[in-house]
């Protein structure tokens, strides 16, 4: 039994959920998202870049890891570790090209990168995202 309609019907299904996602002014606001969490959680708090924010004791051991790892200097684990983080999004404050860096955070299970990244600003700021991109969330470290 071959797994590629699995995978299209996937990547389909995430390109159809990430255009709803996105809105293009006008027309009614779009409906709260529904809870996937089972715990009941505060509302993140918000990081000086106008972002939700997380304490960086509060992210995935793996994610800690690659903290650790890019406060070293590495060696990283992937090829693309380091390379310029472009924000074609635009969720980051904006910032001239080459400002931002990407670092992948092992995603266990995963055979190839993942999903998982940590993205720093040349002034220190650091970032977490969970789900490539879409969304982001400010680091914040004890020294904050």
């Amino acid at each position: 039994m071959s797994l590629r309609p699995s995978r299209m019907l996937l990547a389909l299904l995430l390109c159809v959920l990430l255009a709803g996602c996105s809105t293009s002014g006008g027309g009614a606001a779009p409906a709260a998202p529904a809870r996937t969490s089972a715990t009941t959680e505060a509302p993140s708090p918000t990081g000086d870049s106008g972002l939700p924010a997380v304490r960086a004791a509060d992210l995935p051991p793996e994610a800690r890891r690659t903290l650790d790892l890019i406060a070293r200097g590495g060696p990283f684990p992937y090829a693309k570790d380091g390379a310029v983080f472009s924000n074609f999004e635009r969720l980051l404050p904006r910032e001239p090209r080459g400002y931002y860096r990407e670092y992948t955070v092992k995603t266990p299970g995963e055979r190839d990168r993942g999903a998982r990244r940590i993205v720093t600003g040349r002034e220190g700021e650091i970032y977490w995202t969970d789900d490539h991109y879409a969304s982001f969330r400010e680091v914040i470290t004890d020294g904050d």
